[in-house]
């Protein structure tokens, strides 16, 4: 199945001052999503983005926000960021006590619905619930901080899920993020990836357009 490369600007990246520019420069750009970070100093050490940050965005943004939830019990928030303009929300296995019902959640608002595994994490643990959503975000680096470097351990994972997924959901997005630029790219798309979330590589260009470009 031929699969368009879907590039998603990581906002965690940006310049907080000019976010406003910063996000049209993306659109602008050629980035396809925008990519929310959302952490909670719970789930992962680092805190980001919350509520008003993502309706700024929301309001100014020309693209889809695609957030993504590192947060410790999403199903508490995914209403909430629903009305503030989300587009997509992707929570993590590993925070859910729930896992289907927050899927459900997600869903049941008319958002893409993902779900993330950590980079230590097994295929196995998601394998039940890849009927339920519309993308598995495969996290290349540990989630929390940006900046890391690509940890090529996880492309069997990549390729994995994949095979999974053309078994029985042959229309699922798989999406990675962390250290993605234009080499590890393609060792991502060439494993199965067709979501790929860039931040630093994207953010620090000169010329976001041709950045973009080569992560296609």
């Amino acid at each position: 199945m031929d699969r368009k490369t879907i590039v998603a600007a990581s906002l965690l990246s940006a310049d907080f001052i000019e976010l406003g520019k910063e996000c049209a420069r993306a659109a602008d750009g050629g980035c396809d999503w925008l990519h929310f970070d959302i952490m909670d100093g719970s789930f992962v050490p680092a805190i980001s983005f919350g509520g008003p940050v993502l309706k700024a965005v929301t309001d100014v943004s020309k693209l889809p926000v695609d957030v993504h939830m590192m947060v410790t019990e999403p199903v508490r928030y995914v209403k909430r960021y629903a009305e503030l303009g989300a587009s997509g929300i992707t929570v993590h296995v590993e925070a859910c006590k729930d896992v289907a019902a927050t899927l459900a959640e997600i869903k049941a608002l008319g958002l893409r619905t993902g779900i993330a595994l950590k980079p230590a994490t097994s295929v196995f643990e998601i394998e039940e619930y890849i009927p339920l959503v519309d993308m598995v975000l495969v996290m290349t680096v540990e989630p929390g901080f940006g900046g890391q470097a690509f940890m090529p351990e996880t492309l069997p994972k990549i390729s994995d899920i994949r095979k999974l997924a053309d078994s029985f959901c042959p229309g699922l997005d798989i999406q990675v993020d962390g250290g993605i630029n234009a080499e590890t790219a393609k060792l991502v798309r060439d494993a199965g990836a067709n979501v790929l979330v860039s931040g630093s590589y994207l953010f620090a260009a000169g010329d976001m357009s041709a950045a973009s470009r080569s992560l296609r």
